[in-house]
C-alpha cells in the first residue's frame, strides 16, 4: 500500500476517532476495509506522533487538554530562535529528531564552524541546506520510519565515542515533578545525547506542561535549560528553577 494511502487511512482515522469519541481496532478495520494488524500499526504510529491515545482494543481522540492552542509553527520557531542564540560559532553540538528541534536550523544560518551530530535526516538535510554548511555527522543505527531519526544500540554507541558542548532535545511532555517524557518508548538515545554533552537544552511548547507521559526521557538533574515560549507561567517557572533549571521564555512575533 502506498504512504498516500496510508495518509489518507490515518486521516480519516483520526475524523472517525473525533466524531465518535473512541473506536475499537475490528471497528476501524472493518471501515476502512483493511486487517486489525494494520490499524494497529496506523495506531502505534499515530500515538507516537501525539495524534491519539491508545486504549486497550482501540483508541480515543488526544484529550482537548493536550491539543495546542496557539499556530504552533509560530511558537516552533520562536523557541528555535532562542535556543540557536545560545550557540557560538565553532560549537560542537548534537541535535534529536522533532519539529521543535528542526526549528533551530534556519537560526544556524550565521554561525560558523559548526560540528553537529543528529539521528534525524530531517535535521541533516535541513543543515545542508545552510549557506554556511556545518561539519554534519549522522549517528547511523536502526531507522524508524515513525520518527524518521535513527535509534537504537549503535545510535548510541556512535555518540557515545563522541563529545559536545550543547545537546538539543525535545520533549513530547513536561512533568514540573519528574522530567521531560515522551511518547517515544525508545528513549535510550536521548540520554546517550544527554551524558556526551556538557550543557543539555530542552525545546518545548508551554501547552506541553502537565502532559503526564509514562516513558520519562530525562529527570530535571539532567536538565540545565529548558527553552519554552511566554505561554508558561511564573509559578511553573518557579518550580523549575528551583529544581535548577535555567527557563528561557521566547516571545513570538505576535506577542505586546
Amino acid at each position: 500500500m502506498s504512504k498516500r494511502n496510508t495518509q489518507q487511512r490515518r486521516h480519516g482515522i483520526l475524523s472517525l476517532l473525533n466524531e465518535l469519541g473512541e473506536a475499537s481496532v475490528e471497528l476501524l478495520a472493518r471501515r476502512f476495509e483493511t486487517s486489525e494488524v494494520t490499524i494497529r500499526k496506523d495506531l502505534t504510529a499515530m500515538e507516537n506522533h501525539g495524534l491519539l491515545l491508545r486504549r486497550r482494543g482501540g483508541a480515543i481522540p488526544l484529550p482537548r487538554e493536550l491539543v495546542v492552542e496557539e499556530s504552533p509553527s509560530e511558537v516552533k520557531r520562536a523557541i528555535g530562535r532562542a535556543a540557536a542564540a545560545l550557540i557560538p560559532d565553532h560549537h560542537r553540538i548534537v541535535i534529536d529528531y522533532g519539529r521543535t528541534t528542526a526549528a533551530m536550523i534556519p537560526e544556524l544560518e550565521c554561525k560558523r564552524g559548526l560540528v553537529v551530530m543528529t539521528n534525524s535526516l530531517h535535521v541533516a538535510n535541513a543543515l545542508r541546506e545552510l549557506e554556511n554548511e556545518p561539519t554534519l555527522l549522522m549517528t547511523g543505527g536502526t531507522w524508524d520510519p515513525h520518527f524518521e531519526a535513527f535509534q537504537g544500540r549503535v545510535a548510541e554507541q556512535v555518540l557515545r565515542d563522541y563529545d559536545f558542548d550543547r545537546a538539543f532535545i525535545g520533549a513530547d511532555g513536561i512533568d514540573l515533578e519528574r522530567g521531560t517524557c515522551t511518547f517515544n518508548e525508545q528513549i535510550g538515545l536521548s540520554r546517550v545525547m544527554a551524558d556526551v554533552a556538557r550543557e543539555v537544552v530542552v525545546l518545548a511548547e508551554s501547552s506541553k506542561v502537565g502532559r503526564r507521559i509514562p516513558n520519562l526521557e530525562l529527570p530535571w538533574e539532567r536538565v540545565d535549560t529548558l527553552v519554552t515560549d511566554a505561554g508558561l507561567d511564573d509559578s511553573a517557572q518557579q518550580q523549575l528553577e528551583v529544581l535548577g533549571v535555567q527557563v528561557l521564555r521566547a516571545e513570538t512575533s505576535g506577542a505586546t
